[in-house]
């Protein structure tokens, strides 16, 4: 491309999820959540609307202490940005050197890898093994640190807390990276390990649990020295990333735990419901801690049955990709959604 630098050219960006507007679909492809917000933060954003005349606090401190105050942290463990995937590549910059490999597995949030390519640093991607569970033995190796999603995207699969511990206690002198989008719905966070282990961050966004992805809100938990380190690079980079609107609807949302925790309880629950379905119409399912499945149909083409869905108005994601190509990613959306989902896969998968 004309006026390109060679390190721009050479960039493969992410690929998100299709947003059509073609027509009325049943949108089951991009992880949002269901239900609406909590009823606070519409009324959070119309008071935040009443000062936009005025720039934002760069330190988003309101938003931080409350955080803080529900993960039982003080607000210098807490770092705010302008969703998740900005967090993380705030987190990519400060933290992940070029002198060796930074670890994530094979089978992961697909932004890894651009990140990575993005800040010329080395990686190696790790197998998930033949379950597609991350194997910690095969991350003890020496690295300039180590991120993947818990629950793991596409998959869904929960690691556990003891092995979690495993990697933070081999990488002492490294940053280990949990990143936990889709932790609200069934799996058990490490945040309750961060007053342990000076290397752990924990990475989050207020897209998926809270529903808010259309306001772009994430935030990192870790020590104050990491929580010091992003918001040196964020302040050589946007000394403002969460506006207002944002930041209000967010404060509202974390202290609205009690709404969150029942529409989330939700989504589990249909969540569960709908693995049973499509197990008993013959899919491999993999058993997912997150508001989506990854399921492979036992007889048609993950490619044609993701094609004929979206024929019939449904959108589902498929990733042409090795080792996963005959598996799709279902979100989990309301009943109706689900029950509706299942009526067109008995019509097409006899």
């Amino acid at each position: 491309m004309r006026f390109l630098t060679r390190r721009a050219d050479r960039l493969t960006p992410y690929t998100a999820g299709e947003q059509p507007k073609d027509r009325s679909y049943i949108k089951l492809n991009t992880n949002e959540n269901p239900y609406p917000p909590s009823p606070a933060v519409h009324a959070e954003i119309a008071r935040a609307a009443e000062r936009l005349r005025l720039y934002p606090d760069p330190l988003s401190g309101e938003l931080r202490e409350a955080i803080g105050a529900v993960e039982g942290l003080d607000p210098s463990c807490v770092f705010c940005g302008n969703g998740s995937d900005e967090v993380l590549s705030l987190s990519f910059y400060a933290f992940f050197d070029d002198d060796r490999p930074l670890l994530f597995p094979d089978v992961t949030y697909s932004f890894y890898p651009v990140y990575a390519s993005y800040y010329g640093l080395p990686t190696s991607r790790i197998p998930l093994n033949e379950r597609f569970e991350i194997a910690v033995e095969d991350y003890l190796r020496p690295a300039s640190g180590v991120i993947f999603p818990n629950p793991n995207a596409p998959t869904g699969i929960e690691l556990g807390q003891d092995a979690i511990r495993r990697l933070l206690e081999y990488h002492r002198d490294r940053v280990v990276a949990v990143d936990e989008a889709y932790v609200a719905f069934g799996a058990q966070s490490a945040a309750r390990l961060i007053a342990d282990y000076p290397n752990l961050l924990v990475l989050r966004t207020f897209s998926k649990s809270h529903s808010l992805a259309g306001l772009r809100v994430g935030y990192a938990l870790g020590q104050p020295h990491l929580i010091e380190g992003l918001v040196r690079v964020k302040d050589s980079f946007n000394s403002y990333p969460v506006d207002r609107l944002a930041e209000a609807a967010a404060r509202a949302a974390i202290l609205d735990t009690a709404y969150y925790t029942e529409i989330n309880a939700k989504v589990a629950a249909t969540r569960n419901r709908f693995s049973e379905r499509l197990s008993a119409l013959g899919f491999t399912v993999l058993p997912s801690k997150a508001n989506f499945v990854f399921a492979s149909p036992p007889q048609a083409e993950a490619r044609d049955l993701f094609r004929q869905l979206r024929e019939r108005g449904i959108l589902v994601r498929h990733f042409d990709l090795p080792r996963i190509g005959s598996f799709l990613r279902i979100t989990i959306g309301t009943d109706e959604d689900m029950d509706r989902l299942a009526e067109v896969l008995t019509e097409l998968t006899p």
